[in-house]
């Protein structure tokens, strides 16, 4: 069973550099989260504060009742335990096996006999379909299978936290739809609270339970997946839609000018909110919601064509900017 994360006011700089200020949200238990933004807004600074490899300027992050930002190291050892992580390149040590890189965690923390040790391993190793290539050192397998890799190790401690750090990056199509499909069968088996840091506007449209989109110093929202995708805040809608109208440049912010050219520019339609995807085996996820549930609660009218059908909506529908507003761009805490 994962465990809530609770990020109140959190503020973090680089001398005088300010990569965001004044950050909340809850990312739910065991619930599959998202966090989207442009190049160089601090969303892998972010993963290191959350998880306590760098401290925040001002504000908390509350796992279990314990502050990171305050606890003393010894607190922040423990608590770093319900943590497993995969970094972007897998982080693999070169010199050894991948049976001994997945090994290494249980070695290193635990005091399990080598029987123990290499019952745990290969059953993540099948977990994460790499059975039969426990002998192989990182320089001799994928790109792909040194990401499943990673991941195998870092479920090797039974994590009820999974950061992944742009676990697509580097990654063909074909291949990060394989690993979105992992993801969501491993939050089903495991139950596991999970964050992932993207760039990849598919993911972010079909896998998690919520989305987050951190620009320009601040998070612009963060909520269900259904609220963001069908939501005409325009930040919002020019990146999860990957249009070049909006407030987003090519330096983040686009100047006055530039803003000024696109005044009475009609913006494109908003595409269909796609079905998110499901376990292999068709057995819900705990947290999995109904298609257009949000929207139904929420009297928002989707998209036409959303979740593959049209979905009814409550009587005298709000338009979806009219329920953002309504919200604040944030739900409340009983809505996450």
């Amino acid at each position: 069973m994962g465990v809530e994360i609770k990020v109140e006011h959190l503020s973090k700089s680089f001398g005088k550099q300010l990569i965001w200020g004044d950050v909340s949200l809850t990312i739910p238990a065991g619930e599959i989260s998202v966090m989207l933004g442009p190049s160089g807004t601090g969303k892998s600074v972010l993963l290191k504060t959350i998880i306590g490899l760098l401290k925040p300027d001002q504000g908390s992050i509350i796992i279990e009742g314990t502050d990171l930002a305050t606890c003393s190291e010894k607190e922040l050892y423990e608590i770093r335990k319900l943590f497993g992580v995969l970094f972007q390149d897998g982080a693999m040590f070169g010199s050894m096996n991948l049976y001994d890189n997945i090994a290494f965690p249980l070695r290193e923390h635990t005091k399990k006999s080598e029987s123990e040790i290499r019952a745990i391993v290969m059953e993540k190793l099948d977990l994460t379909g790499l059975l039969g290539t426990e002998d192989k050192l990182p320089g001799e397998i994928s790109g792909g299978m040194r990401k499943r890799a990673g991941l195998a190790r870092a479920l090797v401690l039974d994590p009820e936290i999974v950061l992944f750090d742009e676990p697509d990056s580097g990654l063909d199509p074909v291949r990060t739809a394989f690993l979105n499909q992992l993801i969501i069968d491993l939050n089903a088996q495991i139950d596991a609270t999970f964050l992932i840091v993207t760039h990849d506007i598919n993911t972010a449209r079909t896998v998690p339970d919520n989305i987050g989109l951190l620009y320009h110093k601040h998070l612009a929202m963060f909520g269900p997946r259904e609220m963001l995708l069908a939501s005409e805040e325009p930040v919002v809608r020019q990146f999860l839609n990957a249009q070049r109208v909006g407030p987003i440049g090519m330096s983040e912010e686009k100047d006055a000018d530039e803003l000024a050219a696109e005044v009475g520019q009609e913006l494109p339609p908003l595409p269909p909110i796609p079905m998110q995807l499901e376990p292999s085996n068709g057995i819900p996820r705990r947290s999995q919601r109904e298609p257009g549930a949000w929207c139904r609660e929420h009297g928002v009218t989707p998209p036409p064509g959303s979740f593959g059908s049209e979905v009814a909506t409550a009587s005298d529908p709000r338009t979806p900017a009219e329920a953002t507003r309504r919200t604040g761009g944030r739900p409340t805490p009983a809505v996450v």
